[in-house]
């Protein structure tokens, strides 16, 4: 029966190849996550009165400073915990005053990173963001309470977590925490890593910005605390008209890298944390609204926010008061933290798979006009992780891949009886320990000799 194995793989594609494969790592990591810290750095968060990014920076107790000041402390403990496995430091940069936007005069922008460093891809990045600043109703006051509890402490607080717990793990690729600065006034902290990333070549997989993750009570009167969204944009801003002109023959309107990192967030929640229900939104961000993911995508990488369903605006960007009944105010009173702690294992898991994951398939093409048939190839890179490709493919109006097949090693594979005209296809990297690449879609085609 052994002997046979190989045989009826080939012709019917074994399950345990062409299923979700699992890592028990991924459960520990889930139950690893404490809702407890995430309490107490949420409320850490929160003592430093305002976080505005106007706000004081002398201050050991009070203000933007003493908040970025503790978030590195933080990151440098972990580090300690872990022998200086992560590399803790500032991002600077100086924003020019403009009278026209909400940074009036000039002010340094410091936002904080950690990065641990992959073991072999030191140069590849996944990242998770949160924000540091806050803000009341006007966003040029810096000096009253501004909380920040939900938006957005809950988000830097699950960065730290992330940190602590995959701290004790070691990665292939590169992850990066970050605890971005001047969200509020423009998403600048956002805007310079991004610029950095671009001008020192990083390889970033994919950055998923968490901004408010710790509400359950919307304002539409739900209370939810099993579902969060996703959003992405359709496709990159930075394509050629080339590659627009060929999307209108061949499809792929949904199919941008951040879409494919949004659809990957989705599958991997679904495997390894069932109970939860993830909502992949069709849009770049919430209804004329932004976040630190943006300016990544801005600049041709891959990036998705990660976020509550339900929002409560009552509490959002509010001066701390109440009226006619209602509460007004992000204070720590509106923070689920059990449910903090579920999207914070989320952003954990999908880190942990991407970075052990290989490297994505590279020059993906695709063949299959006017014929009954389906073909795909791309560059195969083989190196000691790499256990073969798998092909995915949808009918054009679903909006998660539905079917897929393990082809093993191999750089070109024919889908028999699979019409091109009916589906959208995308091809993954599978590591030998189960863990896939993002889907990339084709981008190119070929003629099938």
């Amino acid at each position: 029966m052994k002997n046979l194995l190989p045989t009826f793989c080939l012709l019917f594609t074994c399950s345990f190849l062409s299923a979700q494969t699992t890592d028990s790592r991924i459960y520990d990591i889930i139950e690893a996550v404490s809702a407890d810290r995430l309490e107490k750095d949420i409320q850490k968060l929160v003592s430093f009165g305002t976080r505005h990014t106007l706000s004081d920076t002398v201050s050991q107790s009070r203000g933007i400073g003493a908040a970025r000041r503790w978030i590195k402390s933080e990151f440098s403990k972990i580090s300690k915990d872990c022998q200086g496995c992560l590399e803790v430091s500032y991002l600077r940069n100086l924003v020019k005053g403009d009278p026209d936007t909400r940074i009036k005069t000039d002010v340094e922008i410091v936002s904080v990173m950690a990065v641990q460093r992959g073991t072999k891809y030191p140069n590849r990045y996944v990242i998770m963001s949160g924000d540091i600043d806050s803000r009341v109703s006007d966003p040029l006051n810096s000096t009253d309470d501004s909380p920040g509890a939900n938006d957005n402490a809950t988000g830097m607080a699950g960065a730290i977590e992330a940190a602590r717990v995959l701290s004790k793990y070691t990665f292939e690729s590169s992850i990066i925490y970050a605890g971005l600065a001047g969200e509020e006034q423009g998403l600048f902290g956002g805007k310079y890593m991004a610029e950095v990333a671009k001008e020192k070549g990083w390889e970033i997989i994919g950055v998923l910005n968490n901004d408010m993750i710790g509400n359950i009570e919307g304002v539409n009167g739900v209370i939810d605390n099993r579902s969060f969204r996703i959003f992405s944009e359709p496709t990159p801003v930075t394509e050629d008209e080339q590659t627009r002109r060929r999307r209108r023959f061949y499809g792929g309107e949904v199919d941008g890298i951040s879409r494919q990192l949004a659809r990957y967030i989705h599958r991997t929640t679904m495997t390894y944390m069932p109970e939860m229900n993830p909502n992949m939104i069709y849009r770049l961000d919430r209804f004329g609204r932004g976040g630190h993911h943006r300016p990544f995508n801005d600049q041709g990488f891959a990036g998705i926010r990660i976020m509550e369903t339900n929002e409560n605006y009552t509490r959002q960007h509010q001066d701390l008061r109440q009226e006619n009944g209602i509460k007004y105010g992000d204070v720590i009173e509106g923070v689920n933290f059990d449910y903090c702690a579920k999207l914070t294992a989320v952003n954990a898991i999908n880190l942990a798979s991407l970075a052990w994951a290989p490297d994505t398939p590279k020059n993906v093409e695709i063949a299959g006009a006017v014929q009954p048939s389906t073909s795909l190839r791309w560059e195969m890179k083989d190196h000691a992780n790499l256990a073969g490709y798998k092909i995915y493919w949808r009918e054009t109006t679903a909006p998660q891949w539905q079917s897929s097949k393990f082809v093993g090693k191999v750089n070109e594979y024919l889908l028999e009886g699979i019409v091109i005209d009916n589906y959208l296809f995308g091809v993954a990297a599978v590591g030998k320990d189960g863990h896939e690449s993002v889907v990339v879609f084709p981008s190119g085609v070929y003629r099938r000799e």
